[in-house]
Order: C-alpha cells, then structure tokens, then sequence
C-alpha cells in the first residue's frame, strides 16, 4: 500500500470513530470538515477586491485597483484575502485565537485551501507568519499565523519560515487603536534574524487583515532582506474599499 492510500485509509478511519462536529452550531460536520453544510454557506466570501490590497470592492468596481491603493501604492504585491470579515468568520477567529481553540487551525487551513483552488490560486514558495512578541506567545501559547501557515505549507507543500523574522518588542493590539495610530504603532517593530536573507517570493500569512499597517511593515523588512515580492495571504479582510 503506497503512503497516500494509507492515509486515506487512517483518515476515513479517524473520521468514523471522531466524526466531524460542526464549530458553529454543533451539529454533525462533513468529511474532513469541522463545519456542516448550512454554516459553511454562512461565511461571507469576498466576491471582488481591489487585487492590490485585497479590500472588498463593490460590484461595479471589479476588477479595478482601489483609489487608496493608486494614491499610495502597497509595498507588497498582492493580497489574498478569500473571506469577510464578518460574522460567522469572526467568530470562528476570535476563537482561534483568543480562546485557545487550536483545533480552528484547521479548519481555517481548509476552508483556505478550498478557496484558494476554487480562485486558481496557489501560495508562493516561502510562507512567513506574522511573528509575535514573545511575551504575547507565552500568554497565548501559540501564534494563529504559524498555525494557519503550517495548515497551508501542508496543503500545498510549500515551506513555512517560522523564526526568521523577530518582533523586537511588545505592542498594544492593533485591534485596539485608532486607525491613524496603527502605523506608528508598529513602525519599526520588525527585524530578520542576524545573517537572515531571502530570495524569491514569499507570502506573508495572517489571520485576518483590517488597515494593512502591521503587514505593510512586515512587507517592508522582507524586501529589504531580498524577497523579489512579497504577497500577503489573509484568511480574512476587513473593511470595504473605495473604487476611483
């Protein structure tokens, strides 16, 4: 028996005997998916976006770069971000990431996965997490970057730099400033490990993205080290862009 057929068969195994449960209502999920199928239908999927900074766009717009992207070009290439960030999918973050449910790592890689292939799209070589403070990921315990990173390095086998990058020192959340203090907030926050470089294209993983400040900074520092482009890959966008 080759290796993928045994893990299919260990898999349907483990899904008899642990059958899926859905996160949101509880009832029975389906194969290989922690959600059932109602709740899936529920998550709000971004239609069109500005392909610059990945912010929802309204339909008359698609396909177009947004107005603050044209006055104030990104410094990475792309983002891709598949879904809302709007109820149920903030639910299902916050969970993941506050309340210590690391099982959401999971679904939230495949509910990336699944989105990803519908949109044709595929991740670059080099996936990097958004790192956090160590003093934050001793009360965590974990970073939601890394996890979701791992879940997509897995799904398309690409590789995950977990340690590369360092954040220097500790920060308020972002979630929790006013838009205009975001960027000073996290000016300068990030650094490439001593003699770190890179090549090539990379993505910047995160689990949601609502002004792009903290991965603008980060996009930032991974050119510098030697990234040809950077893209960012965000499970969720917040907010809604304004067309020319």
């Amino acid at each position: 028996m080759d290796h993928g057929s045994a893990r299919r068969l260990w898999g349907g195994f483990l899904e008899r005997l642990y059958p899926q449960v859905c996160a949101l209502c509880g009832d029975a999920g389906q194969p290989g998916l922690d959600l059932c199928v109602g709740c899936e239908a529920d998550l709000p999927r971004v239609e069109q976006a500005c392909p610059s900074c990945g912010r929802p766009l309204p339909a008359e717009a698609a396909g177009s770069v947004c107005g603050r992207c044209v006055r104030r070009p990104p410094p990475y290439a792309a983002v891709y971000a598949p879904y809302r960030y709007a109820p149920p999918v903030d639910r299902l973050i916050a969970e993941f990431k506050f309340r210590g449910r690391l099982a959401n790592a999971r679904l939230l890689g495949e509910l990336f996965r699944r989105a990803a292939v519908a949109d044709g799209r595929r991740p670059p070589p080099l996936l990097i997490p958004v790192p956090l403070h160590t003093a934050r990921l001793r009360g965590r315990g974990y970073n939601q970057s890394l996890e979701l990173a791992r879940e997509l390095a897995r799904h398309f086998g690409v590789r995950v730099e977990a340690f590369g990058v360092r954040r220097q020192r500790a920060t308020p959340p972002q979630m929790t400033l006013p838009a205009r203090r975001r960027r000073a907030n996290v000016r300068g926050v990030f650094a490439m490990r001593r003699g770190r470089r890179l090549s090539g294209s990379v993505a910047i993983v995160d689990d949601v993205m609502t002004t792009g400040a903290t991965v603008e900074e980060l996009a930032r520092v991974l050119r510098r080290a030697g990234a040809s482009r950077v893209e960012v890959w965000s499970f969720a966008r917040a907010g809604q862009a304004r067309s020319r």
